[in-house]
């Protein structure tokens, strides 16, 4: 008799007592009986003897009084925030918090199951359970599962234009990793994460970080095979403000709400087409040295005047020389190359969006005596304001179909790669 793969849903919580029963609540609903949840409630110990933290050790000590009500048995509780049993040292945060959970669930799990990771404040589809194991049905050799997501909008206007402008950063960025054939094309988000535990015993586990761990996490493991990023179901972060971490969608919204993108600028596409030339370098780059449009820039980061010929010189055959070349060239470095160049650049992000589409993409644009699918498709109208104004002054109501417009075009990359 098959006996299906357990997920391991992990959760890290701090300050969730408001969120955390809506998503539990939404896990129930799943009636999945091979599911194990488990859920990490944590702070810096330092926080108990912190008048200004007293509201955080409150709200935790809620959201233990109320897990621990629920009574159930696929339910673990990792209690990191009572007296004496909260962060001490640099470890915590977050990233400590993702990893606490997930070595547990390494020593209680198979091989073979599964490891979801989830946010306290992130909904899903119905479903969502089933079609995570699917997805690894269906793709065995994934080491990894980065989910479609979708944030919903909230009753207020300012927190709505820094959720669409950052996911219009987030979309953008993906697709052009997507058209360049970029083997870090994912979309890091801790809230829309699943792998095989198999998967997370071959690189080691995650690495505990303050901010980013989910994306050094799947830049890990996709050194070491393929990230599916195509499913059936969406998971739905919380949209809301947040300063637990330095950099992600919490902080973006606060430093975006005042109008501060520089960390989250719309990159010319032409400084990707650079990156996609250097990787077409890769190749004859094995016999000898030679100019690459970033060059310059790995020389800088690496200290090295070739930083290539390491790799050269202990790569057995040429195949091998060129995953080793991506995997030096990683996806960090790819996002340093571009916010250095970027820098060097007049330009702004509203012209290079509107040049993104124009250039790559004009079948996005309806034409008068064609306007077919038009929530899909820009009109003239619409075009005008997408040339006159900024991100802080166009329609609330073109940026989300924008969004939703970028959501497209990266499904079918999605999709087309998943087949």
């Amino acid at each position: 008799m098959h006996i299906p793969k357990k997920i391991h849903i992990a959760i890290p919580a701090m300050n969730e007592a408001d969120w955390l029963p809506l998503t539990i609540n939404k896990i129930q609903e799943e009636a999945d009986e091979h599911m194990q949840v488990w859920v990490c409630v944590n702070q810096p110990e330092s926080y108990h003897d912190d008048p200004e933290k007293q509201a955080i050790c409150s709200n935790n000590r809620q959201t233990l009084d109320y897990l621990f009500g629920l009574n159930v048995n696929n339910l673990h509780v990792l209690d990191h925030s009572s007296p004496g049993k909260g962060w001490t040292g640099k470890r915590h945060g977050v990233g400590q918090a993702r990893k606490v959970l997930m070595d547990r669930i390494n020593e209680e799990a198979e091989p073979e199951d599964v490891l979801l990771s989830l946010d306290a404040d992130t909904l899903f589809d119905p479903g969502y359970l089933r079609s995570v194991r699917t997805c690894f049905e269906r793709y065995p050799h994934a080491v990894a599962l980065s989910n479609p997501y979708y944030h919903k909008l909230s009753d207020d206007p300012v927190l709505n234009r820094a959720m669409l402008r950052y996911e219009i950063y987030m979309r953008y960025y993906a697709i052009n990793m997507w058209r360049i054939g970029s083997p870090y094309n994912f979309t890091a988000l801790g809230s829309a994460i699943a792998l095989p535990v198999t998967a997370y015993r071959k690189t080691g586990g995650i690495t505990a970080k303050k901010s980013g761990e989910d994306f050094y996490f799947l830049q890990k493991l996709r050194k070491t095979g393929w990230i599916c990023n195509h499913n059936t179901h969406k998971v739905y972060p919380g949209t809301r403000y947040s300063d637990r971490v330095f950099f992600g969608t919490g902080p973006a919204l606060i430093k975006g709400s005042q109008g501060d993108w520089e960390s989250y600028p719309i990159y010319s596409h032409h400084l990707f087409e650079r990156i996609q030339e250097t990787y077409a370098c890769f190749p004859a780059l094995y016999n000898k040295a030679k100019e690459t449009p970033m060059s310059h820039f790995l020389s800088r980061q690496f200290k090295e005047s070739d930083p290539f010929h390491p790799l050269r010189k202990n790569a057995s055959h040429k195949e091998k020389f060129v995953q080793a070349c991506h995997e030096k060239v990683d996806g960090l470095r790819l996002l340093q190359f571009l916010k250095a160049e970027t820098k060097k650049l007049t330009s702004g992000d509203e012209q290079h969006l509107l040049c993104f589409f124009e250039q790559l993409f004009p079948q996005v644009f309806a034409s008068p005596e064609k306007a077919s699918k038009k929530e899909l498709q820009f009109s003239e109208e619409e075009r005008g304001l997408m040339k006159t104004s900024g991100f802080e002054t166009i329609p609330l109501y073109l940026l989300n179909k924008i969004r939703n417009i970028l959501m497209q075009i990266e499904q079918e990359y999605q999709q087309k790669n998943a087949s």
